[in-house]
């Protein structure tokens, strides 16, 4: 059975009997047994608990019985997020035992829809940083060319995806953490509009934090967001974005650009234009730095959320925790007060751009996929921490709140994936599945097709 079905494919499989839940459930434990130890994807199989769930959606279907929109549909969920009774780390060794008796609000609403826990995915430690390093649990390896970063911190879960070890997968993001590793690993992945999806059982920066899926594509993106939303994604995978209003920056986010990347982003607007898109030139009404701002609400809120473990456990943290706790004292309440105020200020300018236009289209990160031990990148004859880099295009939409998603838009050297982000006005997901999908069916099969033969699997 070849398990690159889409989440489409396999729930009409399972309606004709052509396959069952249990089946799928157990060819992809076998695959991530198989190839895992390769990738370092997974920090927990939920082998046994995910075999119950995969009987009980194996039931309901033989039963004739009304049926989950995930039902028997293998998912990953980000080992920050609460699962009742599954091992849950953040991936650090302070928590190398935590158990949560509760399920995080996400996890709850995919189970009631069907969807099976497939099991817990690697992460940067406590989501504080953009690559794919883990001291303590190991480091996660891009599928596509084991040299290059994955991305983080959600990169155990775009690497899940990418090397077909589950069928989707949920992840958080506080300043790019799931739409960069979804770049640097060639898969979809939505950061919804703030609070859209409840993050109980879920918390690094309350500010900041975002919850959203991981996918292979876009159809099998909007079922997820269907599942956890109940609204109907699904029905913006439609192949029309005639008179779209594109929004191409005339500032910042066309700035500092390695060279590959501005060609495949140049060339996206070539496309979008030949799919009938309106392209117009926006002004970018960015007076400062958005990551200064990202910074200081997001690690003030670290310190405090960590407050009492750093009183009575700190030594139990990595060498990198410990850091971003030191950064998190030098922030006086004015520091944080201010960068809340200015998170007003830039929300109400990025949302006045949607008065001009329908989405917003950017590159998700400004250079290729550094290599996993680079730590600078020179762009333009001046040098930035791979870490600040990383997130310069994403951050400003965790800060706002807007709905941002990134797509593949190319393939360097046939092994390292570069994406494209489109961003829309707050809530309106529905125009960046539309956008993403007519994008995709014109210009990334050819990429999905390569995909299963790339990747590392």
């Amino acid at each position: 059975m070849t398990l690159t079905k889409s989440i489409r494919e396999v729930i009409n499989g399972y309606k004709v009997k052509e396959f069952s839940p249990v089946e799928i459930f157990e060819e992809y434990v076998k695959k991530i047994k198989t190839h895992d130890p390769n990738l370092n994807a997974f920090i927990t199989i939920n082998e046994e608990k995910g075999f119950q769930q995969a009987v009980r959606s194996e039931k309901k279907i033989l039963a004739g019985e009304d049926i989950g929109i995930l039902e028997g549909i293998p998912i990953s969920f980000k080992d920050s997020i609460d699962t009742k009774g599954i091992l849950t780390t953040s991936g650090s060794p302070i928590h190398k035992s935590r158990i949560p008796e509760s399920n995080a609000d996400v996890v709850k609403k995919l189970h009631d829809e069907g969807a099976i826990n497939i099991g817990k995915t690697n992460m940067f430690e406590f989501g504080f940083g953009i690559t794919s390093k883990n001291s303590y649990f190991g480091d996660i390896k891009n599928p596509w060319n084991a040299g290059v970063t994955a991305g983080g911190s959600s990169g155990g879960s775009a690497v899940s995806v990418a090397a077909d070890l589950c069928m989707g997968s949920i992840g958080t993001d506080t300043a790019g953490s799931i739409r960069v590793p979804s770049s640097c690993c060639g898969v979809v992945g939505l950061k919804p509009t703030y609070d859209l999806i409840n993050k109980k059982g879920i918390l690094l920066s309350n500010s900041l934090d975002h919850i959203g899926p991981i996918a292979r594509n876009v159809e099998d993106l909007a079922l997820i967001m269907e599942a956890i939303t109940k609204q109907p994604f699904e029905k913006n995978c439609i192949r029309d974005i005639r008179g779209m209003r594109v929004g191409v920056p005339k500032q910042y986010f066309n700035e500092r650009l390695d060279v590959h990347v501005k060609n495949f982003y140049k060339e996206t607007f070539r496309k979008l234009e030949g799919l009938g898109a309106i392209l117009i030139e926006l002004d970018i009404p960015i007076v400062e730095d958005p990551r200064d701002v990202a910074h200081v609400i997001a690690t003030s809120e670290v310190g405090y959320v960590h407050r009492e473990l750093i009183k009575s456990s700190l030594d139990q943290y990595t060498a990198e925790a410990q850091k971003t706790f030191d950064k998190s004292k030098s922030f006086s309440a004015h520091a944080y007060m201010e960068g809340l105020n200015k998170r007003v200020q830039m929300n109400r300018e990025i949302t006045r751009l949607f008065e001009i236009v329908d989405i917003l289209v950017t590159p998700t990160i400004p250079a290729v996929p550094p290599d996993k031990d680079q730590d600078e990148f020179i762009l333009d004859g001046e040098m930035e921490s791979v870490e600040e880099c990383l997130i310069r295009f994403t951050c400003l939409f965790n800060i706002t709140g807007h709905p941002a998603l990134s797509i593949p838009c190319g393939l360097l050297n046939e092994s390292i994936p570069i994406g494209l982000q489109l961003i829309a006005n707050h809530y309106r997901e529905d125009l960046l599945i539309k956008t993403a999908f007519s994008y995709e069916q014109a210009f990334l099969l050819e990429f999905y097709n390569k995909r299963p033969r790339m990747v590392i699997s």
